[in-house]
């Protein structure tokens, strides 16, 4: 009895030591959606009174505990029984992510609206509704992410057995939550910490020189964000045509791969943008 219940520690040692290596594996892979998870977050986030910005981040974090509680259970068993829709939500995601990217490429260069829609409604309400429009679109935006995270997470570990497969995705799942959402907290709450640096030390010395630099490097932070995660938009996109578009395997086979997966991705998000656009036009035709 005794060396059945070590051969059962044993095995479970074992498991979790595959789980370790393939959790790794996946976080890795979805490090440029939880880029723009983070940047799209820090900024949902900010723009509120100081008492409200964290209130306003935990019902995030919560919608988006949901979501995976929703995504990681429908996409084990779409593996299970329809494999091939994997491959489809991952493509079809990869467009969606190439559209974001190289539309806010082509917002910043060729549109500069004083105010976007969100911004304008948000200014018409009271700050009660405000904040819930902000944390609604802040939990739409992180569930497609979340589909996209998921997913890449499973189809690094489809060749294991199940066991490894729900242990990784779930590990994958509650790691971008905790990893992106602890993050921003601290991003959100740099400007609090500045002024209150700056205030104990009567605006002398050191630490106020340290709180003003927090303050002033908060709308920095959110900005540089903003473009990393752009960027990642088009390099995960990209990297999701390549592994899994099989033409695309063959076509600039020496080009470095980071440099092929930016020009698919900026191809798809194109391609999309055109579309949508075109989309649209026809719609307001027939209005």
């Amino acid at each position: 009895m005794g060396s059945g219940f070590f051969a059962i520690l044993d095995d479970i040692a074992s498991i979790m030591d595959d789980v370790a290596l393939t959790a790794k594996i996946a976080t890795k892979k979805t490090a440029g959606i939880l880029g723009d998870d983070l940047a799209v977050n820090a900024e949902k986030a900010t723009g509120f009174v100081s008492s409200r910005e964290l209130p306003v981040l935990w019902a995030i974090t919560k919608g988006s505990l949901v979501n995976k509680l929703i995504i990681v259970p429908i996409a084990l068993l779409l593996n299970v029984f329809f494999p091939v829709a994997i491959k489809i939500i991952l493509v079809l995601g990869g467009f969606y992510l190439a559209y974001e990217g190289v539309e806010k490429i082509i917002e910043y260069f060729f549109h500069h609206p004083a105010e976007s829609h969100e911004e304008v409604s948000a200014l018409q309400q009271d700050d009660s509704t405000a904040e819930k429009t902000k944390i609604k679109s802040a939990v739409t935006t992180d569930f497609i992410l979340s589909v996209e995270i998921v997913i890449i997470a499973l189809g690094t570990v489809l060749d294991e057995n199940v066991t490894i497969q729900i242990l990784t995705v779930s590990i994958v799942s509650l790691l971008a939550t905790i990893g992106v959402y602890g993050i921003v907290a601290m991003i959100v709450r740099m400007d609090d910490v500045g002024y209150k640096l700056i205030s104990r030390s009567r605006n002398k010395g050191f630490f106020a020189g340290m709180g003003a630099l927090l303050v002033k490097s908060l709308p920095v932070i959110i900005r540089i964000l903003a473009v990393v995660g752009t960027i990642a938009l088009i390099l995960v996109s990209g990297g999701i045509f390549v592994h899994n578009i099989a033409y695309l395997h063959h076509i600039l086979p020496d080009i470095a791969s980071i440099v092929r997966e930016l020009a698919f991705g900026l191809i798809g998000g194109l391609i999309m943008v055109a579309i949508i656009s075109g989309g649209k036009k026809v719609v307001s035709l027939f209005k």
